[in-house]
């Protein structure tokens, strides 16, 4: 089954809607998509999410946007990124030695389905019928 989009729909007064309106051109967003990502974030955080003006966040400051920029950023050590971009290397070598183990199976395969004579094939059945039945020999497996 596929994932199907709901409608929800509610009233708000009119000062909410003005205010929501101003938040989403605020920030280039559809009124829509406003509502979208709230709802997406409280559904990712189990409905923890608490909408608190910026003012009262610790550490904002208004003169300085940079530091409560949205989505926040996160500098991360070069020995991670070193070893995620190695590890990218590794896996691109595996899929190219996966499909070139491909080919080979692919290319025998074929070389099988063109050589397979009957000629090539000994039934031990057609081995029992060239001696008399009245001569047995003892044979012995080591």
């Amino acid at each position: 089954m596929g994932n199907k989009n709901k409608t929800i729909s509610f009233r708000v007064n009119e000062d909410a809607f003005e205010t929501l309106r101003d938040i989403a051109e605020e920030r280039d967003l559809s009124l829509s998509a406003v509502f979208r990502d709230y709802v997406d974030t409280l559904v990712a955080h189990n409905g923890q999410v608490r909408v608190v003006p910026e003012h009262e966040l610790g550490g904002f400051d208004e003169g300085d946007e940079d530091t409560s920029s949205f989505p926040p950023k996160v500098e991360v050590p070069k020995s991670f990124v070193r070893e995620h971009e190695r590890l990218e290397l590794e896996a691109e070598h595996l899929r190219e030695q996966l499909e070139e183990h491909k080919r080979y199976v692919t290319e025998l395969r074929q070389r099988l389905d063109e050589e397979s004579d009957d000629e090539d094939v000994i039934h031990l059945e057609e081995l029992d019928g060239d001696e008399d039945e009245d001569e047995e020999r003892p044979y012995r497996y080591t």
